[in-house]
Protein backbone atom coordinates (compact mmCIF):
# COMPACT_ATOMS: atom_id res chain seq x y z
CA UNK A 1 0.00 0.00 0.00
CA UNK A 2 1.72 3.40 -1.16
CA UNK A 3 2.19 6.08 2.24
CA UNK A 4 1.61 8.79 0.55
CA UNK A 5 2.94 11.35 4.19
CA UNK A 6 -0.69 12.53 5.08
CA UNK A 7 -1.38 14.20 7.84
CA UNK A 8 -4.42 15.54 8.93
CA UNK A 9 -4.77 19.46 8.52
CA UNK A 10 -8.50 20.34 9.01
CA UNK A 11 -11.76 19.16 9.27
CA UNK A 12 -14.91 20.85 7.86
CA UNK A 13 -18.69 20.65 8.40
CA UNK A 14 -21.95 22.06 7.04
CA UNK A 15 -24.26 23.55 8.57
CA UNK A 16 -27.64 25.27 8.15
CA UNK A 17 -27.22 27.93 10.78
CA UNK A 18 -23.67 28.93 10.31
CA UNK A 19 -23.93 32.13 12.86
CA UNK A 20 -25.24 30.00 15.76
CA UNK A 21 -22.34 26.95 14.91
CA UNK A 22 -20.24 29.86 15.05
CA UNK A 23 -21.33 31.17 18.21
CA UNK A 24 -20.99 27.60 19.60
CA UNK A 25 -18.10 27.04 18.58
CA UNK A 26 -15.93 30.64 19.71
CA UNK A 27 -18.25 30.56 23.09
CA UNK A 28 -18.96 27.85 24.49
CA UNK A 29 -15.99 25.89 23.37
CA UNK A 30 -13.76 29.47 23.27
CA UNK A 31 -12.22 28.27 19.96
CA UNK A 32 -10.82 31.51 17.87
CA UNK A 33 -12.00 32.33 14.71
CA UNK A 34 -9.09 33.07 12.32
CA UNK A 35 -10.55 33.33 8.72
CA UNK A 36 -14.23 34.27 7.73
CA UNK A 37 -16.55 34.71 5.17
CA UNK A 38 -19.70 35.64 6.45
CA UNK A 39 -22.90 33.73 5.14
CA UNK A 40 -20.58 31.48 3.53
CA UNK A 41 -17.84 29.86 6.19
CA UNK A 42 -15.88 30.40 9.62
CA UNK A 43 -12.59 28.74 10.22
CA UNK A 44 -11.03 28.37 13.34
CA UNK A 45 -7.45 27.54 14.89
CA UNK A 46 -7.32 24.49 17.08
CA UNK A 47 -3.83 23.54 16.85
CA UNK A 48 -1.73 22.74 14.29
CA UNK A 49 -5.37 22.19 12.03
CA UNK A 50 -8.12 24.07 11.78
CA UNK A 51 -12.19 23.21 11.40
CA UNK A 52 -14.17 25.23 9.52
CA UNK A 53 -17.69 25.82 9.44
CA UNK A 54 -19.47 26.10 6.59
CA UNK A 55 -22.82 27.04 5.20
CA UNK A 56 -24.94 24.14 3.85
CA UNK A 57 -25.48 24.30 0.11
CA UNK A 58 -22.86 26.81 -0.91
CA UNK A 59 -20.59 24.78 -2.97
CA UNK A 60 -21.13 22.16 -5.32
CA UNK A 61 -19.34 19.59 -3.54
CA UNK A 62 -21.12 18.95 -0.57
CA UNK A 63 -20.52 15.86 1.56
CA UNK A 64 -22.67 13.73 3.91
CA UNK A 65 -23.37 15.06 7.41
CA UNK A 66 -21.75 12.35 9.50
CA UNK A 67 -18.96 14.32 11.48
CA UNK A 68 -17.28 13.86 14.71
CA UNK A 69 -14.43 16.34 15.87
CA UNK A 70 -12.29 15.37 18.19
CA UNK A 71 -10.97 18.14 20.50
CA UNK A 72 -7.88 17.79 23.13
CA UNK A 73 -8.40 19.04 26.30
CA UNK A 74 -6.29 18.99 29.76
CA UNK A 75 -8.83 17.72 31.47
CA UNK A 76 -12.43 16.54 30.34
CA UNK A 77 -13.61 17.31 33.95
CA UNK A 78 -12.43 21.17 33.99
CA UNK A 79 -13.80 21.21 30.52
CA UNK A 80 -17.01 19.65 31.58
CA UNK A 81 -17.25 22.08 34.50
CA UNK A 82 -16.86 25.14 32.70
CA UNK A 83 -19.03 23.88 29.63
CA UNK A 84 -21.81 22.61 32.11
CA UNK A 85 -22.74 19.18 32.66
CA UNK A 86 -26.15 19.74 31.72
CA UNK A 87 -24.81 20.33 27.90
CA UNK A 88 -23.17 16.27 27.55
CA UNK A 89 -24.84 13.31 26.01
CA UNK A 90 -21.70 11.01 27.87
CA UNK A 91 -18.93 11.22 30.03
CA UNK A 92 -16.78 8.47 30.07
CA UNK A 93 -14.28 8.37 33.13
CA UNK A 94 -11.77 5.93 32.05
CA UNK A 95 -10.14 3.81 34.86
CA UNK A 96 -8.20 1.89 31.79
CA UNK A 97 -4.87 2.99 29.92
CA UNK A 98 -7.63 5.28 27.44
CA UNK A 99 -7.90 8.96 28.56
CA UNK A 100 -10.99 10.51 29.78
CA UNK A 101 -13.56 11.72 27.08
CA UNK A 102 -16.56 13.12 26.71
CA UNK A 103 -19.54 14.34 23.91
CA UNK A 104 -21.12 17.20 23.70
CA UNK A 105 -23.70 18.31 20.22
CA UNK A 106 -23.03 21.66 18.51
CA UNK A 107 -26.03 23.33 17.39
CA UNK A 108 -27.11 20.97 14.50
CA UNK A 109 -26.21 17.64 16.32
CA UNK A 110 -22.70 17.37 15.10
CA UNK A 111 -20.71 15.28 17.98
CA UNK A 112 -17.91 17.15 19.24
CA UNK A 113 -15.70 14.60 21.59
CA UNK A 114 -13.71 16.06 24.20
CA UNK A 115 -10.71 13.89 24.57
CA UNK A 116 -7.98 14.52 27.96
CA UNK A 117 -4.81 15.07 27.13
CA UNK A 118 -2.31 12.21 27.69
CA UNK A 119 1.16 13.48 29.48
CA UNK A 120 4.04 13.56 26.91
CA UNK A 121 5.46 10.62 29.17
CA UNK A 122 2.50 8.49 27.79
CA UNK A 123 2.08 9.79 24.36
Amino acid sequence: MPNINARLVGVELYFDDLLGARNFYEQTLGLDVFSEQPGHHAQFNVGRAFLCLEKKGVENYPSRDKAVIFLEVPSVQAAVEVIGRERFVHIERSESPQPPWAILHDTEGHNVLLLEARPESQR
